[in-house]
Parts: structure tokens; C-alpha cells; sequence
């Protein structure tokens, strides 16, 4: 039995692929995490069109690329983060300030650091994406 991380998995395919300018990737197996961390990637306009396809097995995740993302990665291990400790892992993964998305799994979902700013909450990291 290997230990597979679908999200790191996911998002390497993702890099990868953006890497040698591709328009579209297949991102196989799929995962409801996976699901949720690429919509907010889709929703911030780091990844175009979006497609699950039923493949009977564990599904697949057609991707289109837009050639915005320099990076993304799954973040290991998850840290649990507070409302105002964001600002520290902001530092630690961006080369920027106000460049780039952590996207956070909180006890109201799966939602990015800004949108986890502007509610107040805290939660576990899962990835970064610039």
C-alpha cells in the first residue's frame, strides 16, 4: 500500500504542465479536495475552465491552463494557522507581499486566506498558489 497525496500530486501536475506552456492538463486521480482547491485556484483566476471527468475509477480533472501561475504546491505538513498569524506564512511562502493565495481548510470549508481574513477565522493550511 503507497501512500498517495492527491493534492500534492494534483498541483505538481498543474506546476508542471505551466512550466512547459501548456494550454490544458489531465489531473488523475481526482479527490473532493482536490475539487475544492482547484475551484478556488479557478475563482482567484489562476486556472481557466474546469471539468470533472467520470472515468468510473477514481475520476480525473481536466484543467485549463491560463499561464498565471509561476508556482503552486501543497503545503506539508498542514500548520494550523490563526486569523492573524496569516501575515508570517504570507512571508514565508511569497515572494511578494499581496501576490499570491494560501488556501486554508477551515470548519467553513475550504476557502483562501483573504476570504479566511475577512471572516475572522482560522484553519489548517493546505496549499499556495502565485
Amino acid at each position: 500500500m503507497t501512500m498517495v497525496d492527491v493534492l500534492a500530486n494534483g498541483l505538481a501536475t498543474i506546476a508542471n504542465n505551466e512550466i512547459r506552456n501548456k494550454r490544458e492538463c489531465i489531473i488523475t486521480p481526482a479527490s473532493k479536495l482536490l475539487g475544492q482547491v482547484l475551484r478556488i485556484m479557478q475563482a482567484n483566476g489562476y486556472i481557466g475552465e474546469l471539468e470533472f471527468i467520470d472515468d468510473g475509477r477514481a475520476g480525473k480533472f481536466k484543467v485549463q491552463l491560463l499561464g498565471r501561475i509561476n508556482k503552486c504546491k501543497a503545503i506539508k505538513p498542514r500548520y494550523h494557522v490563526k486569523v492573524d498569524e496569516f501575515e508570517r506564512w504570507e512571508k514565508r511562502y511569497f515572494p511578494a507581499r499581496e501576490m499570491g493565495l494560501l488556501i486554508i481548510s477551515t470548519d467553513k470549508g475550504v476557502i483562501s486566506h483573504k476570504e479566511a481574513k475577512r471572516r475572522g477565522i482560522g484553519g489548517r493550511l493546505l496549499a499556495f498558489v502565485y
